[in-house]
């Protein structure tokens, strides 16, 4: 099968966009439209698509789980989670460097967004592990590279579309599920690494809090992390659905932050609203042309000219599952997390599925290939936010982020090759 004229201009046409720095979102947009005129193809088909793809029951939780994670990021459950990680594993050697990737871990969990991870845990803890002698550079990369956890972990912004993009074959309940295994991984990965160069570069422990001062940090912690079980224990005993979890982590952040720490501000909430109206509206207007660029990809029969290029090179699972996620990797280097996802799932999904690998298995390992993409330029939206906060050159990151990412893409290989690290909590609670 050899790729038409219609396949080139829509192609062609959304790379030069992105090349003159068209927001991704236009560029999908604006590329549908040439390849509609070029082609011939009826505008009304592609507008009802566009309509049609905000007509998704699953697209009403990203507002409420985005609102709860602004919630927590102002209303002073970073610092506590940071205070409770400090607790379990500071007195480890290279503690605030480990203190850094548990509460990445934690916080990721609760809000599932690793910007926000960078922004509320990076101005706690860089000037900290500065202060202690890591070095700049070295406390953002461990800040960053930690905050992948919140991509994988539930209740994560970026599994629910790709819930939504892989058109409704794929529970977000499993997919919840399917990130705990994977995200432990990474951080266990990461917290080994961290503990081999806190030997190399005399790194020192923690001091040690009394049993009063433990226990109350422990409590405060405590409540900030009972958001997350309450999101996935509600959605996986069925006493709601991912939308209606999403509210109630609203209401329990708003009640936790408000009137038990009493640090969140009636003032306040024109700003979070405000932040949380521009990040749906990107998001919703980003599914609606994505919808129309992916409906006009069908239409040209670009997924089966990919697929038919790879099984012309192979035919061993192994192999094909190699180039796939070499593909994606090279994707997410230049294409923000959420575009990623919308474009390349309907073309690499059937591929997944083709050769025995279940929808959900497939989700996990196209988030974290994505995820290595925010923490390595030239995208890096997160590794960006991290060199914002700490007022650090990215260049100067470089070396130390590179000793971190071989760990994401060893949990990457297992994610692909070993269905059981994302299978077997699904498998488990939601047969």
């Amino acid at each position: 099968m050899t790729i038409g004229m219609g396949a080139v201009v829509l192609l062609g046409s959304f790379l030069l966009l992105m090349i003159i720095r068209i927001p991704i979102a236009f560029s999908l947009g604006l590329a549908s439209l040439i390849t509609c005129w070029y082609s011939e193809i009826p505008y009304t088909p592609v507008a009802q698509k566009m309509v049609a793809s905000m007509d998704s029951f699953p697209l009403m939780t990203i507002p409420f789980f985005v609102l709860a994670g602004h919630i927590m990021a102002e209303g002073g459950i970073a610092r506590r989670i940071v205070d409770f990680a400090n607790i379990l594993v500071g007195r480890m050697r290279g503690g605030l460097a480990m203190v850094n990737i548990v509460a990445s871990m934690f916080f990721g969990g609760t809000t599932g967004s690793s910007v926000a991870d960078v922004a509320s845990i990076g101005p706690v803890l860089i000037p900290m592990m500065e202060s202690k002698g890591y070095g700049r550079p070295f406390a953002v990369a461990v800040t960053v590279c930690a905050s992948t956890t919140g991509i994988i972990l539930p209740p994560s912004h970026n599994a629910i579309i790709y819930a939504v993009a892989a058109g409704g074959v794929v529970s977000i309940g499993s997919l919840f599920l399917a990130g705990y295994i994977p995200g432990l991984l990474i951080a266990l990965g990461l917290m080994a690494v961290s503990y081999v160069l806190a030997l190399k570069y005399g790194f020192q422990k923690e001091e040690t809090k009394s049993i009063a001062e433990s226990w109350v940090i422990v409590k405060e912690g405590f409540l900030s992390l009972m958001a997350a079980v309450i999101i996935v224990g509600g959605i996986v005993s069925g006493v709601f659905t991912a939308t209606e979890s999403g509210a109630i982590a609203c209401l329990y952040a708003l009640i936790l932050t408000s009137l038990h720490y009493k640090e969140l501000k009636l003032s306040q909430f024109p700003g979070i609203l405000k932040k949380v109206a521009i990040t749906c509206g990107m998001v919703f207007f980003l599914v609606a042309t994505s919808s129309a660029f992916g409906w006009i990809m069908a239409y040209e029969h670009i997924p089966q000219i990919i697929a038919s290029g790879i099984t012309s090179l192979t035919h061993d699972p192994l192999y094909i599952l190699m180039i796939v996620n070499v593909f994606i990797l090279v994707v997410g280097f230049f294409m923000d997390m959420a575009p990623s996802i919308l474009i390349l799932t309907p073309i690499f999904l059937p591929i997944a599925t083709s050769v025995g690998m279940d929808p959900v298995q497939f989700g996990i390992m196209l988030l974290l290939n994505l995820a290595v993409g925010i923490v390595h330029p030239p995208v890096g939206t997160a590794l960006f936010v991290g060199c914002a906060i700490a007022k650090c050159r990215l260049e100067d990151t470089v070396k130390p982020i590179l000793m971190f990412i071989p760990v994401l893409l060893v949990v990457l290989l297992l994610v692909t090759y070993v269905p059981a690290v994302t299978m077997t909590l699904p498998k488990i609670f939601m047969p």
